[in-house]
């Protein structure tokens, strides 16, 4: 349905796989203006259709593709799109984020979203070339590893410019936390990968050459400048996430005593630096990459195998380094490759398998897997992609394999999704937003908050006080960015570069003092975010929303676009039986100090989660109340 707006194409395509045809899904300018795009919009056609009896792998489970707004208007790192689904891996609600080039190109041809609905009765690649949708046979591309299978498509296009994604072996196999691939980038995390290859579609490709509009193209491009300008002077887009890459994280984690050790039992990991940002940036590092429109350019680029591929990040190095006790930087860059090629991600991978490493230590599954002994790692995660020996249980996450073998106390996730590599008792914040996130254990669904308790701002770390507050405020902002089309690291400039810069400057100071006292001054704000019905200087996402989309925001409604996406996930969930209950995380991190002489090294979990749910206007047992939906108009 076109729209008034710009920045939309004004088409969303409803796909069904088993009859191979194509409708457009109506979509009006009202339902822009209230979800945005992306995983907002992706959420509310799922709601509409989800009832709360389908599984991942059913006819009834649709996939949603979907971009945002600003994808292809030349915001700053505006290449995203979002995979949403029910999840094999939690049975949930599961939303996916990825950079690449695909969202830009399905945008070119025409399409801000598509809806694939059904399932392929053989295996089938599906081609998007602006009006026509062509559906193909792929044995030939059946089997393939993720590279390979993108070099063919390229082949089989015969088209220069065009966007691709596809599933590698892991996705066939319906490994539960298999991935989708876009160029080097994936949508990696909750399994998606593998409700592809359920639905017997390997991949899909879009290309066209039409013009994406912008409301005011002088502005916008006058504004683009302006904010690139400011990313590329801000102590973290400009300088660390340039420079270092989110590996440049590791040894910041390190000091704070939150780099996962060990499956977690401790936060600090004697060999960091042998893994840490500063080792990859001097011994591995090639060059830097970045996304489309992307100034701040954070991709590493190592070579493996003679290739030169992307290197890893944050998450992979911490996880399979010191998670597992590895101190071998060039078996993760090599791992990193493989499991990429493998189409897996890498977080719950290496979770995973440090579950396995620990309950064979512990006597509860002999599986051969040793802390500290990596050589035969490589196999392990083929036979993992392939189902085979070990590898067939593995396929199954963390999860279900200590529902079969015990140790549930040490299996670390969230509703099913493995943990990021922030070990979350000395960044309590981080614990709640793990434990009552949306898609699971997700550090960047779950509000990041850690920025504010040491990777950014050095808040108390370990009381509770505002944490829920700011923990929904931070998961608000973050939905409407991804809505948008943007990345969340244009997030990280949101703090003065002088906070940073200067940590024990007196304005610093007393920032940080004064950080856990503000909980309810945000809570008028979360309950009316009307209030703020103005721009921020150093929150320029809302402006340019104005100038390039022609739809009126200010940083209130922005918050309240991001409060009804976070909403209206949390209620689809409760269809499939989530509530307070579900919102947990492992003993290890709540009953077990991290420091043995220090009693607060816990995540005071319940405390907080009260709190929060207060501040979110649900229920004690964590349900939104028809009073919140209705007033989000989620009813």
């Amino acid at each position: 349905m076109k729209s008034k707006y710009s920045g939309y194409m004004g088409k969303i395509m409803e796909v069904d796989l088993t009859t191979e045809t194509v409708r457009e899904y109506p979509w009006s300018d009202a339902q822009r203006e209230l979800y945005l795009g992306g995983k907002i919009m992706a959420a509310r056609i799922l709601c509409d259709h989800l009832t709360g009896k389908e599984t991942a792998f059913s006819e009834g489970n649709r996939v949603v593709i979907a971009t945002g707004p600003l994808t292809g208007t030349g915001a700053p790192s505006s290449a995203r799109f979002d995979v949403s689904a029910l999840s094999p891996q939690t049975g949930i609600l599961a939303s996916s984020n990825c950079g690449g080039s695909f969202g830009f190109h399905l945008k070119k041809a025409g399409y801000d979203a598509l809806i694939l609905k059904g399932r392929c009765r053989s295996h089938r690649w599906l081609e998007i070339d602006e009006d026509r949708f062509l559906f193909h046979d792929a044995d030939e591309l059946w089997g393939m590893k993720v590279g390979q299978c993108q070099e063919t498509l390229a082949k089989l296009v015969g088209k220069k410019k065009f966007g691709k994604l596809c599933i590698g072996p892991a996705g066939e196999n319906l490994v539960k936390y298999a991935g989708i691939f876009c160029d080097e980038r994936a949508a990696g995390r909750t399994g998606l990968g593998a409700v592809l290859g359920w639905k017997n579609l390997k991949a899909i490709t879009a290309c066209g050459t039409k013009t994406i509009p912008v409301h005011n193209p002088e502005k916008t491009t006058q504004w683009c400048k302006k904010w690139i300008t400011y990313l590329q002077k801000h102590p973290l887009t400009g300088e660390q996430l340039p420079r270092l890459g989110t590996a440049g994280l590791v040894s910041s984690m390190q000091m704070l005593g939150i780099l996962s050790t060990k499956n977690y039992s401790q936060g600090q990991f004697e060999d960091f630096d042998k893994v840490s940002g500063e080792t990859l940036a001097e011994e591995y590092n090639i060059t830097n990459k970045g996304c489309l429109t992307c100034p701040i350019r954070c991709a590493r680029t190592v070579k493996v195998q003679g290739k030169n591929v992307k290197g890893p990040e944050l998450e992979t190095l911490g996880l399979l380094g010191g998670n597992i006790c590895n101190n071998d930087l060039q078996k993760i860059l090599d791992w990193n490759y493989e499991l990429d090629e493998l189409g897996m991600d890498t977080i719950s991978t290496a979770n995973t398998i440090a579950w396995a490493m620990e309950a064979n230590e512990k006597g509860l599954w002999d599986n051969g897997l040793e802390f500290g002994k990596t050589d035969n790692l490589s196999q392990v995660f083929e036979d993992i992609a392939h189902r085979r020996g070990i590898g067939d249980e593995l396929a199954e996450g963390s999860r279900r394999l200590s529902e079969k073998y015990g140790g549930k106390e040490f299996a670390m996730h969230a509703k099913g999704l493995e943990l990021a590599a922030n070990e979350p008792r000395r960044a309590v914040g981080q614990g709640l937003g793990y434990a009552v996130s949306n898609r699971g254990g997700c550090h960047l669904n779950g509000g990041y908050l850690v920025i504010m308790e040491g990777l950014g701002l050095h808040m108390d770390s370990q009381t509770p006080k505002a944490k829920a507050d700011l923990t929904m405020t931070f998961q608000d902002l973050m939905e409407t960015i991804s809505a948008s089309g943007q990345c969340l690291f244009t997030s990280y400039a949101f703090f003065p570069g002088f906070l940073l810069t200067k940590p024990n400057g007196i304005l610093t100071k007393a920032v940080n003092a004064a950080a856990p006292h503000i909980g309810r001054a945000l809570r008028l704000i979360n309950k009316c975010p009307r209030i703020a019905a103005f721009h921020l200087p150093i929150f320029q996402h809302t402006k340019m929303i104005e100038l390039a989309v022609g739809m009126k925001m200010n940083f209130g409604r922005y918050l309240e676009i991001g409060e009804r996406g976070y909403t209206m996930e949390r209620y689809i969930n409760t269809k499939f039986g989530i509530s307070a209950a579900n919102d947990k995380l492992p003993k290890r991190l709540t009953d077990v100090p991290q420091d043995p002489g220090n009693p607060k090294t816990c995540v005071p979990l319940e405390t907080m989660k009260k709190t929060y749910y207060q501040a979110r206007g649900w229920d004690p047992n964590g349900i939104p109340t028809e009073k919140l939906l209705r007033r989000l108009r989620i009813l």
